[in-house]
């Protein structure tokens, strides 16, 4: 049985990948502030351990990672899942300490959780780290400047855990999502909307004009691809950057 870790559990891309491990049979473990959506997802999974947790305060993080993976009894997997968007702006206008905010959630959440995840990893004999980045990690995005500086660091950090840990049987792979159906794209569009003064269908037929499948990636699919990449089809697979994107051309 793998047990799994998986931050920003609570909704989304998270939430969809908990659910996925549980249904494959793993025992699983999430991190994530909101602690209500936690406890509907433990009612929801069998053996689901919630821990609430500030994802952007390392001390909080400190605290929680340990009580998971008590709670665990070791560690197989690691999902390196939370994010927030930041607020849509150009740079010139971009407020600093929101840049401050998104660097921390983002990039600093998946260093803080898994340098104290690797022990544990290593005590496993091997495993796998799985770290959410985006579209936005290979092609840039305007008006999300810290966001897509987070998600290409990412990528950085995601090739340099492959090169560190392969000695240990430990993988690292990254995944790439463009677009993804729920709350979170809605919100998005409507900050583009404000933005540009444009209406959510133009947000909405902009968002997809640069990619050839027409249609939002749903949370499901990315999960299904985080469960095949820690499974054992997927041994020889490191150092990776899979976009699930409907073949993105560019972001916007």
């Amino acid at each position: 049985m793998q047990k799994v870790l998986i931050t920003g559990a609570a909704n989304g891309i998270g939430r969809e990948t908990a659910r996925a491990f549980s249904r494959n049979g793993a025992q699983v473990a999430g991190l994530d502030l909101d602690a209500a959506a936690l406890t509907v997802l433990a009612m929801e999974l069998p053996g689901f351990r919630g821990e609430r947790c500030d994802l952007g305060d390392a001390a909080d993080i400190g605290a929680a990672v340990p009580r998971a993976l008590d709670a665990l009894g070791g560690l197989d997997v690691l999902i390196n899942n939370v994010g927030i968007a930041g607020p849509t702006a150009r740079i010139e206008d971009y407020d600093p300490a929101a840049w401050e905010q998104v660097l921390r959630v983002n990039l600093g959440a998946a260093f803080h959780v898994t340098k104290l995840c690797i022990p544990a990893l290593k005590r496993a004999g091997g495993g796998s780290i799985v770290n959410l980045s985006s579209a936005a990690g290979r092609f840039g995005y305007p008006q999300r400047c810290a966001y897509s500086v987070s998600k290409w660091g990412l990528i950085g950090f995601t090739r340099t855990l492959s090169m560190e840990l392969g000695e240990f049987g430990i993988r690292a792979n990254a995944l790439l999502p463009g677009p993804v159906a729920g709350e979170r794209m809605e919100r998005v569009l409507a900050g583009r909307v404000a933005s540009n003064g444009s209406t959510l269908e133009q947000e909405r037929t902009n968002a997809l004009r640069n990619q050839s499948l027409k249609y939002f990636t749903e949370a499901g699919e990315v999960a299904a691809l985080a469960v095949f990449l820690a499974s054992d089809a997927a041994r020889s697979i490191s150092g990776q950057s899979l976009p699930i994107d409907g073949d993105m051309h560019r972001s916007v």
